[in-house]
């Protein structure tokens, strides 16, 4: 007899949130997984199942029972079991009344520090079946759910109301109880094609029994459905699916039985800029729209249905009746918009709230303005142009298009600015503001774009971290840490060669209100480091390379990517782990030595043909590095330094450092503290 089971445990709610399904269905897996290991039962594969009307689970090969295990118990010191007379003292008999068992049963423990009573037992292993119910049960509650909701007369509260739940192990279902109803083997299958029960005889029939019933179980299967059946519809209308990869999981997060439908809209919607009908299609109606070979929108959508009809056209014709009246309204709020221009807006600006101890968004653009022209005016770029970037950048988010669709902040800003005959940079430059929008995304391409892009979200750093409202946790309302690695990327992968701290300088000289500037320059840099930090780790640098350089201290990005190439390339030197050990060693010693040893060296002292020779040597090696140094070779500086490491080796092993002549002492510390002085221009590299 096999001595594993399969598990099968299926809710069937209501139709599930489709922004936490795959997360819901996650947890519940996790949460059972770790229960099983808690209880020390092994077990095979994994799958979990999501539809809009069910949350399931199949673990393989789950331990019918747990192990027997020999449990053993410590008690009193075995000098302290027995009174003055020789008989068991009271917490020897404490000891084995609380063990269930006679003192006579008791053993001695032997251990380095003494010997003791203690008490061995053989504890049976409990059958699987027992625990499991405690186990889902305490998964379930442990849920990332927001809001839990009742229903009926019950106090059981879940995400959704709960109306049945299937729980088998093996081919028997386990006597248990969810949210008030028995657990059986009965499912349910696709709400309007197969309504009627379904049993279940193993997990291993799960998937094949729902797929009969019209339900395709698994998110991933029914998300690759979904693809093909959209790119195969588009292509029936010479076109290819525009498949926005967050809109497919919602779908597929909608539909238990996908099938994919076709339909129009009326060409003179054309005329709209894609952008303001994708988003319509996207957001208002979950359509893929279709695209030609040359990204030009073409008069059709895609929706999936939930249901396949004997009368698809009916369902396209429905769909298309709707998105009708939603593609008006777009084109009516563009007609409104284009009464005003963007420069119009300006003053309108000062009546939306920014943040309400920063002011207004019309304070938030005035404050933009002036930084931006000021990193312009150090960029040699033209300083009429980044202003007025600036000054129309936030004029969008007065319009009815993106009061309508927010996402379209920054698209619809470089539609206008076209259409008002704006500078086609300037135009650029309002939607490139907001870039990157995620990791990895696009960066601004102009240079108004990058300098809008900069100095927006310094502005919106320098003031949320002025009034005290850091991010903690996963809590950052205002995208700081997006912001921060927005800054970063710009100035590495444009070659911006700003300094944070005049950066952060600069923009805190913007704001009235009364604030710590030092403070917030230092806890601002200090942020933005810490997602560079992250960013170097992504691009394959190590966490030993990257202290190497943030221990000198060094804040301009792109300068710091220098010094992280060359400490990189210097690590896969053969002299790199001799020379590294070495500055460990020269820090140990300088720790002894006064602050300005580096003063009281005297060349005259030097007497050791070791010591004069690696002098030198250093002589020879700063006067290479130096120039080096100032144009930013650091590689090659670094590999210049590396020539150091023999006349150091040879020093280290013939001279004494520590000598009882004060004189010669602070010379040889104060040859060091060159040596060193010299590689830290650089990097740490007794880091790596």
């Amino acid at each position: 007899m096999s001595n594993t089971k399969d598990l099968l445990f299926e809710l069937g709610c209501e139709e599930l949130p489709t922004t936490t399904l795959k997360t819901l269905r996650d947890h519940l897996l996790n949460g059972i997984c770790s229960g099983l290991d808690e209880a020390n039962l092994s077990f095979g594969t994994t799958l979990a199942f999501a539809t809009p009307r069910r949350l399931a689970v199949w673990i393989e090969g789950i331990e019918t029972s747990q192990a027997d295990e020999l449990v053993e118990k410590r008690g009193p010191a075995v000098a302290a079991a027995y009174d003055k007379d020789g008989n068991p003292s009271k917490a020897a008999l404490g000891f084995a009344r609380g063990c269930g068992a006679e003192f006579d049963e008791l053993e001695t423990l032997k251990t380095d520090k003494g010997e003791w009573l203690s008490y061995k037992k053989l504890e049976k292993g409990q059958p699987s079946e027992s625990l499991l119910p405690a186990i889902i049960e305490k998964s379930l509650s442990r849920l990332p759910i927001a809001k839990r909701m009742r229903w009926g007369s019950s106090n059981d509260a879940f995400v959704r109301p709960v109306h049945w739940v299937v729980l088998l192990f093996g081919s028997d279902v386990i006597e248990s109880q969810f949210f008030g109803l028995n657990a059986s083997n009965t499912s349910f299958g696709h709400r309007f094609h197969a309504p009627g029960k379904i049993t279940i005889s193993s997990a291993a029939d799960y998937s094949r029994l729902l797929s009969n019933a019209r339900v395709i179980a698994s998110f991933e299967e029914r998300k690759s459905l979904i693809e093909k059946q959209a790119i195969d519809a588009a292509q029936a209308v010479n076109g290819t699916a525009h498949i926005d990869p967050s809109l497919l999981d919602e779908i597929a997060a909608l539909v238990e039985y996908p099938v994919a439908v076709t339909g129009g809209f009326d060409e003179h919607f054309l005329a709209l800029p894609k952008e303001i009908l994708i988003t319509t299609m996207q957001i208002n109606q979950k359509y893929f729209p279709v695209l030609n070979d040359n990204g030009t929108l073409l008069p059709f959508f895609i929706t999936i249905s939930n249901i396949k009809s004997s009368n698809p056209a009916s369902v396209s014709h429905g769909n298309e009746r709707v998105i009708s009246p939603r593609l008006s309204d777009a084109e009516f709020f563009w007609q409104q918009d284009m009464k005003n221009t963007l420069a119009e807006r300006i003053p309108t600006l000062d009546n939306v709230v920014f943040q309400h101890k920063l002011g207004s968004i019309g304070d938030k653009t005035r404050r933009v303005d002036k930084l931006s022209c000021e990193l312009a005016a150090l960029l040699g770029h033209d300083v009429e142009l980044a202003s007025r970037a600036a000054q129309l950048s936030k004029t969008d988010l007065v319009t009815d298009m993106v009061g309508e669709f927010a996402s379209l902040q920054g698209v619809i800003g470089r539609y206008y600015a076209s259409e008002n005959g704006e500078p086609e940079e300037v135009a650029a430059a309002i939607q490139e503001q907001y870039l990157p929008k995620q990791s990895g995304g696009a960066l601004p391409t102009t240079k108004t774009g990058q300098i809008l892009a900069l100095s927006d979200k310094l502005d919106t750093l320098v003031g949320i971290f002025s009034i005290g409202l850091l991010p903690t946790g996963d809590k950052d309302p205002f995208a700081l840490r997006r912001a921060a690695l927005g800054i970063l990327r710009i100035l590495i992968e444009h070659d911006i060669k700003f300094d944070l701290n005049e950066l952060v300088r600069l923009s805190c000289q913007q704001f009235r209100h009364g604030f710590d500037a030092d403070g917030t320059i230092e806890q601002v840099v200090s942020f933005v480091l810490d997602r560079l930090k992250g960013y170097c780790l992504a691009n394959n640098f190590s966490p030993e390379q990257f202290a190497a350089v943030k221990s000198v201290n060094c804040t301009a990005p792109v300068d710091f990517m220098s010094r992280l190439h060359a400490v990189k390339a210097f690590s896969l030197l053969n002299e790199a782990a001799s020379l590294s050990e070495t500055n460990k060693r020269i820090q140990n010693l300088l720790k002894k030595a006064p602050n300005n040893i580096a003063e009281q060296f005297d060349a005259a002292i030097l007497s050791k043909s070791q010591e004069v020779a690696l002098y030198k040597k250093l002589q020879l090696v700063e006067g290479e590095i130096s120039p080096l140094i100032e144009q930013n070779q650091y590689i090659d500086a670094l590999k210049a330094l590396s020539n150091l490491k023999e006349p150091i080796d040879e020093f280290f092993e013939h001279i004494f450092i520590m000598a009882d002549d004060e004189a010669v002492k602070n010379t040889r510390l104060a040859l060091l503290s060159k040596i060193h002085a010299n590689f830290i221009k650089i990097a740490d590299i007794s880091l790596i």
